[in-house]
């Protein structure tokens, strides 16, 4: 039995506002800015708007870490410009989900102030404190992102847990207390009027008691805790709390960022008679091209490990819970740079990247500029960096540890956060028309030949293929429910699938190389094409038996 629901048929587009539009000139991406732009979204067809965290922040971690979860960044506007935003939003029938930040506030929030006053205070359970062991650190957990996950506060002679930065302290999910004042929250958005909630690393909310050392079979200073944390003991739990006292009685979408979750866990998350969640972020696919040290360790994509990835999401979830498909976010650098070619196969391989995605089960996201085909960005210097992930690590590699700073800045060209947080390119003026001062983070200098004007102006452009995409998924049920299966699995260049639904049957094919590939239909694969829904070269002929793929050539067939 299919569920069918809204937000299954939708598709969903990302906004980090800090570099989307700034309307008043100071630089930053500010609500206002939005609102400028959201006729250009409704062209483009999306349903759902998500929008990185708007909340009161000292930008510590550019705004996830979070001192006032009901009030606005001065930076970009007042609660007034967030609630024409809504009701800008809501008259052109797009949705908005917000950023849900509730594994950690900053420590600036009101909560943590008064947590650190003293041992017996109030509020001081809404934290994770512990002494220390030794004269160290309470265990040897390491930081996301780089050193001890352990900050010494000589105030009350103990440390706190922070798993991301020392301005992010984890807050105490054990405590009831604090649980109910995320509930609240909550649902104070929730009669705003937002539409669902995309849940930060929600699946590290639960610890295990005792907070033991991790293995650090390696000898290293600190260890990564993530088995002690990720998919805690009462994880579950705490979900499904989450649900009946927040959730339950409102009509809205929910997404649960969830770095380390494999399939058999992400089917207890989504499967809707738990009443837990209803689709998760998982990174399996994203790390595909990471060595055995992690992200910064670079190798290239193997197309048979993203076959094997992705085949195991959409088979594993089909008919019990539901997958979110994303190749872009403002985590990850730029999908064309990463597996496509964003040098002579730009816009094709845009294209082809775009199709693989869309023509998958799930819920599709497109992130701010992945619709013009936006590139990664080499910054001449590691001074024109500003995210804290990567200018700890360059700390840690070249300062402290004495690596080579091309190698390093090598892996931040490739894998940095920072590729995707580049100001939008909206036109070939100045500042590619993001702002009229200083931006915050230098624009990408090829928006000259990049930007949206341009792409909307072409209709032969990456921008009006993701219309068609996105117009395809609305027309035809078969894109979002159908089945999915796999062809070809052992090919290292062409990553193609079938799906099927009610008696329709949808093949997709698709060349992730910049070499000329043969393509034949396996004989045991019971397909007969009706049409050609779409290809990203035009004159891609109805031959779907046996072809030639072109470098980044895509083609989608519809038959029975």
């Amino acid at each position: 039995m299919t569920h069918k629901a809204w937000w299954k048929e939708s598709v969903v587009y990302q906004i980090y506002p800090r570099s989307f539009n700034d309307s008043n000139g100071d630089g930053i991406g500010d609500i206002q800015g939005i609102i400028e732009k959201l006729d250009y979204l409704k062209d483009l067809g999306v349903d759902v708007i998500w929008l990185s965290p708007v909340y009161q922040s000292p930008n510590d971690d550019n705004g996830y870490d979070i001192s006032d979860y009901q009030a606005i960044m001065d930076e970009f506007g007042t609660m007034e410009d967030w609630e024409e935003l809504l009701d800008e939003m809501h008259k052109r029938d797009l949705k908005l989900i917000m950023d849900l930040v509730v594994n950690h506030s900053s420590d600036e929030h009101k909560w943590f102030e008064e947590s650190r006053k003293s041992k017996d205070n109030p509020y001081r359970d809404y934290y994770i404190w512990r002494p220390g062991k030794d004269g160290k650190e309470p265990n040897n957990w390491g930081s996301t992102f780089s050193g001890s996950a352990w900050e010494y506060d000589e105030n009350t002679d103990e440390y706190y847990l922070h798993l991301f930065s020392k301005k992010q302290p984890d807050l105490n999910w054990e405590n009831p207390k604090l649980r109910q004042e995320v509930y609240d929250m909550m649902k104070w958005w929730l009669d705003k009027g937002i539409d669902g909630f995309r849940m930060d690393v929600i699946n590290f909310i639960s610890k295990v008691p005792g907070l033991p050392d991790a293995p650090n079979p390696e000898g290293k200073k600190y260890a990564s805790g993530s088995k002690y944390f990720m998919n805690g003991p009462r994880i579950h739990e705490f979900l499904h709390e989450m649900y009946e006292e927040a959730l339950a009685d409102y009509d809205v979408m929910t997404v649960g960022e969830m770095p380390g979750v494999n399939v058999e866990e992400a089917k207890k998350y989504t499967d809707p008679e738990r009443k837990e969640l209803q689709m998760v972020f998982q990174f399996e696919h994203m790390d595909l091209d990471s060595g055995p040290n992690g992200k910064w360790d670079l190798k290239p994509l193997d197309l048979r490990d993203l076959k094997t990835s992705i085949s195991r999401w959409q088979t594993g979830l089909h008919g019990v819970g539901w997958n979110s498909l994303y190749l872009n976010n403002h985590d990850q650098p730029r999908i064309v740079s990463r597996f496509g070619n964003d040098k002579e196969y730009r816009v094709i391989s845009a294209k082809m990247l775009g199709t693989f995605l869309h023509m998958l089960q799930g819920t599709p996201y497109i992130y701010q500029g992945e619709e013009i085909g936006m590139t990664n960005i080499k910054f001449d210097s590691i001074d024109d960096y500003k995210d804290i992930e990567i200018l700890n690590m360059y700390k840690e590699k070249v300062e402290e540890g004495n690596e080579d700073p091309a190698k390093v800045m090598e892996s931040i060209y490739v894998k940095g956060r920072d590729n995707a947080r580049t100001p939008i390119q909206w036109d070939a003026s100045e500042n590619a028309g993001f702002t009229t001062g200083e931006p915050w983070i230098k624009v990408n200098p090829n928006y000259k030949e990049i930007n949206a004007e341009q792409a909307v102006a072409d209709e032969d452009s990456i921008y009006h293929y993701y219309r068609q995409l996105i117009q395809l998924r609305k027309k035809h049920e078969l894109i979002v429910y159908g089945d999915y299966e796999l062809i070809l699995p052992e090919h290292d260049k062409i990553y193609a699938y079938t799906r099927s639904f009610e008696g329709e049957k949808l093949l997709v094919v698709t060349n992730f190389s910049e070499e000329e590939v043969e393509f034949n239909l396996p004989e045991n694969v019971d397909f007969e094409a009706k049409e050609k829904l779409i290809s990203n070269y035009p004159d891609a002929d109805d031959n779907y038996q046996a072809f030639t793929l072109r470098p980044y050539e895509a083609r989608v067939y519809k038959g029975v």
